[in-house]
């Protein structure tokens, strides 16, 4: 079967091939009623554009290229889809890639996205490789890096600092009474900022005159299992510790297992401390307290950051946009 073109579109529309190929990339100068016209043809006689064809005869396509570590949680699903939400409509297409906290692969993706002449990258964290910074540097497209802001962006970083959200934490657990310290955590040689928070976290406690009487970490990335195993190995060795600060709230959940299997009372005997403000934190029989963290906002923000760095003078714009996370203690 013959495919439609892009001249059936053109007259199904009534308006010139030109501008229904302008429409159909979602060019600002292009009127909002064309552009619906365009597009409402263009669905009515099933007509699909050529990608390749844009990107070799203009200098960029309508992709913009977004890079995370995972989808395992809900975390960065939450940031996408704060990415999805602001691009619908604009004629803007976001395409994801997932780096499994994998440096080499994080720049394999990247390199790859680039030569498909994006308009935009949004990529998590600040702190790739040299040569993954080069890559993005030598671009010339908008680069956001979402997530973190403990470091120095490329162009525009949006995100929070994760080592004063472990410091604020650590206040307010030591404002709530608790001495005794132990940390559980996962992947902390791949997590970077999941190490910052626990960094900032130890400094506030330094602070205070405290420090870790008990750590429990391993090289896997977080689930609910790991979280209360290794919960488990560091009570056995240190049962007089009154709070435990995880590296996320999947680990602190599995925690909050761990402690119900041995009958400890949570958050009376132990207080339970997490990151990301999960809901599967929040539907246990007892509360933990938690840093919540605006990922949907976060992606919304980065997105809009893209499509307003596509058509205004760069240097104009905001280059960093900070969030802080709230804390909720257990009881709130």
């Amino acid at each position: 079967m013959r495919r439609p073109t892009l001249e059936e579109v053109a007259s199904a529309a009534g308006v010139s091939k030109m501008t229904a190929s302008r429409a159909l990339r979602g060019a600002r100068d292009v009127s909002k009623d064309n552009i619906l016209k365009v597009r409402a043809a263009a669905e009515r006689i099933g007509y699909v554009g050529n990608q390749l064809a844009l990107s070799l005869s203009a200098q960029h396509t309508n992709l913009i290229g977004v890079v995370v570590p995972t989808m395992s949680n809900v975390v960065f699903p939450e940031v996408l889809s704060g990415i999805s939400a602001v691009l619908e409509g604009t004629g803007m297409q976001a395409v994801f890639g997932l780096s499994e906290y994998d440096a080499a692969k994080e720049r394999d993706i990247i390199r790859n996205m680039l030569s498909w002449r994006p308009a935009a990258m949004i990529v998590t964290g600040l702190d790739q490789p040299e040569e993954t910074i080069r890559l993005l540097r030598q671009a010339a497209v908008p680069i956001i890096q979402v997530m973190d802001l403990d470091g120095e962006p490329v162009e525009f970083s949006v995100g929070l600092s994760h080592t004063m959200a472990g410091e604020e934490m650590a206040r307010a657990l030591v404002a709530a009474g608790r001495t005794r310290f132990g940390y559980v955590g996962s992947g902390l040689g791949r997590d970077l900022r999941a190490a910052k928070r626990k960094a900032g976290f130890e400094a506030a406690l330094q602070d205070a005159g405290l420090a870790f009487v008990a750590k429990e970490t391993a090289p896997e990335l977080s689930s609910l299992g790991l979280g209360k195993r290794l919960t488990q190995r560091l009570l056995a060795r240190e049962p007089e510790i009154d709070c435990l600060y995880y590296s996320n709230d999947d680990m602190a959940a599995g925690g909050a297992f761990a402690c119900m299997e041995n009958g400890i009372a949570v958050p009376e005997r132990i207080l339970l401390a997490g990151f990301n403000g999960l809901d599967i934190a929040q539907a246990l029989p007892f509360s933990i307290a938690t840093s919540h963290s605006p990922r949907r906002e976060m992606g919304e923000t980065a997105a809009r950051l893209a499509l307003q760095a596509m058509t205004e003078e760069r240097p104009t714009l905001e280059r960093v946009v900070a969030f802080t996370p709230r804390i909720s203690m257990a009881g709130e």
